[in-house]
């Protein structure tokens, strides 16, 4: 793979599922500014193995990163004795051997993800469905709603606003 084509693979990659892999890691630590930091080593270890993926496996093999990435970071945090989060050192679940994300990936995360999205007032609601569960770019919804590309990606920013206050609304419940 030539050196500019695993660029623009990894741009694609970033624009397609860095919400998805944010919504990971900040569950998973319970705080925004880890998960952010995360989020963006998740994409760096993607780059530097790309070679490693394949383009049907790339939204699980991106998540395996992220979550990978996230017990490494409370494990480390464990040792140091810096709390990681709403106790996710003890309710974390680590992978098994060789089995794909499902233990951190796992229905309840997208559960809680598709409700917030669904809290969320029209049109909000719909264009963070199809950006963060479905992983659609702003592009795919515009045309898909016959909406215009500005207006569908300052809905996509002022969703994530709105998730990022109910995502904490959740940590605080819990």
């Amino acid at each position: 793979m030539e050196r500019i084509n695993s660029k623009e693979t990894l741009i694609r990659l970033i624009d397609q599922y860095q919400n998805l892999i944010f919504s990971i890691c900040l569950k998973l630590t319970g705080d925004y500014f880890v998960a952010e930091d995360l989020t963006q080593e998740t994409f760096l270890a993607a780059y530097k193995q790309l070679d490693q993926c394949t383009l049907e496996a790339e939204k699980a093999w991106l998540c395996r990163i992220a979550g990978n990435k996230c017990i490494d970071y409370c494990r480390a945090a464990a040792r140091r004795g810096i709390p990681a989060g709403e106790e996710e050192i003890h309710n974390l679940k680590l992978p098994e051997k060789e089995e794909p994300l499902r233990q951190v990936l796992n229905s309840e995360i997208l559960e809680e993800l598709r409700c917030c999205c669904e809290a969320l007032p029209p049109p909000y609601g719909g264009v963070a469905k199809a950006h963060f569960l479905e992983g659609k770019c702003a592009k795919e919804i515009a045309q898909e709603s016959g909406t215009g590309i500005n207006t569908v990606k300052t809905h996509i920013y002022r969703a994530r606003e709105m998730l990022k206050k109910s995502y904490r609304k959740e940590l605080l419940r819990e």
